[in-house]
C-alpha cells in the first residue's frame, strides 16, 4: 500500500495546526480570594474556639484588579510560520508553490504571534469586598469571588469566619 507525501504532508499540517491551536486556550487563573476571611495558620499560635458574631451589611464595593502580561516570546510566530510553511507548500506549482510557501511562512509567523499575544496578554478580574458592622459596634471585610444574594443592610450572621444572609 503506497501512501502519498501529499497524504502525510496534509496530515501533518492538521496535526501542526491542532498543536498551535491549543495554545488559543487561555492560562489557568488562580484567584487568591481570601473568603472566608481567616487569619493565617502562622498568626495564630492556639486554636480559637468557634466565634459567632451578628451584624449587618454596610457596603459592597467591587474591587478591580488586573495582571500584566508576559508578552510573546517568538514561540508562536515559530510555529505559526513552520505550519504557514507546510499548509502554504500544498498550493501551485514551481514558483507558484514557492510563492504560496512564502506567503504561508509570513501569515503563519503573524497569526501564530497574535494567538500568543492574547493568550499570554493582561487579564481583569473583579471580586467583592462585603464591609460588615457587627451588633457590637466593630467592622468587619471579607474579601469574596461572588457576594450572592447580599445587599446592603442584611442582617447576617459571621460564624467562625464564613459570612451568611440570616
Amino acid at each position: 500500500m503506497k501512501i502519498s507525501t501529499r497524504f502525510i504532508s496534509i496530515a501533518a499540517s492538521v496535526v501542526a495546526l491542532a498543536t498551535l491551536t491549543a495554545c488559543v486556550a487561555p492560562a489557568p487563573v488562580y484567584h487568591t480570594s481570601r473568603y472566608p476571611y481567616q487569619a493565617p495558620p502562622q498568626a495564630v499560635p492556639y486554636q480559637e474556639a468557634a466565634y459567632v458574631e451578628y451584624g449587618h451589611v454596610a457596603n459592597i464595593e467591587v474591587l478591580r484588579s488586573e495582571t500584566a502580561g508576559t508578552g510573546t516570546t517568538g514561540g508562536g510566530a515559530v510555529a505559526g510560520g513552520v505550519i504557514g510553511g507546510v499548509v502554504g507548500n500544498q498550493f501551485g506549482h514551481g514558483s507558484g508553490r514557492a510563492a504560496a510557501t512564502a506567503l504561508g511562512i509570513v501569515g503563519g509567523a503573524l497569526l501564530g504571534n497574535t494567538i500568543e499575544g492574547q493568550a499570554s496578554g493582561p487579564r481583569a478580574y473583579e471580586s467583592y469586598r462585603i464591609s460588615v458592622q457587627t451588633d457590637r459596634g466593630g467592622y468587619r471585610a471579607f474579601d469574596v469571588q461572588h457576594p450572592g444574594d447580599l445587599r446592603i443592610g442584611d442582617r447576617v450572621r459571621i460564624d467562625n469566619g464564613h459570612i451568611s444572609r440570616m
